[in-house]
């Protein structure tokens, strides 16, 4: 993952919203659970979660999409932690690879996270950490890549069992 990050100005104009083809939604707080989520953490490369794992994190997230395909299946996801004041971070930006609009999932899942932070906690600082594929989506949505030399550092624990 490559770290980036963003400052949102009060006062910008956010571009207008990627459109998903017929068929495809993009859905605010989808009840999503681990069955739903691992496949596409593994499709990812990412190592699957346990469903309490998932349970805690969804719960403590301010909020996540997610977009599913014409056949109902899972293909793109992100969530949102705030402190509803100065910074606000986004986690498991997911695209499945195999996804044919990979590139649109993308798009959308960041343009839609970043126009919802600007209404709800315009000014703040964004961060999250990005596969490479993603990187496209995020400089076009404005984010710097590793702003003055910037390195974010990040520490894998164990995988919790609970």
């Amino acid at each position: 993952m490559k770290p980036a990050s963003l400052l949102i100005p009060f006062r910008t104009s956010s571009p207008s919203l990627p459109r998903l083809p017929q068929g495809y939604g993009l859905v605010s707080v989808p009840a999503l659970t681990s069955a739903d989520l691992n496949p596409l953490l593994s499709a990812c490369g990412e190592i699957p979660r346990t469903e309490t794992i998932w349970q805690r994190v969804l719960e403590r997230s301010s909020w996540h999409l997610g977009i599913h395909n014409a056949n109902g299946r899972w293909v793109g996801f992100i969530r949102a932690t705030t402190d509803q004041a100065l910074n606000a971070n986004l986690w498991d930006l997911l695209s499945d690879p195999a996804e044919t609009l990979r590139e649109e999932v993308l798009q959308t899942l960041v343009q839609t996270a970043l126009s919802r932070l600007r209404r709800e906690v315009g000014g703040c600082s964004i961060s999250l950490a990005a596969p490479p594929e993603a990187l496209e989506a995020l400089r076009s949505a404005g984010f710097i890549i590793d702003p003055g030399g910037i390195r974010a550092m990040g520490l894998k624990l164990a995988q919790d069992r609970g």
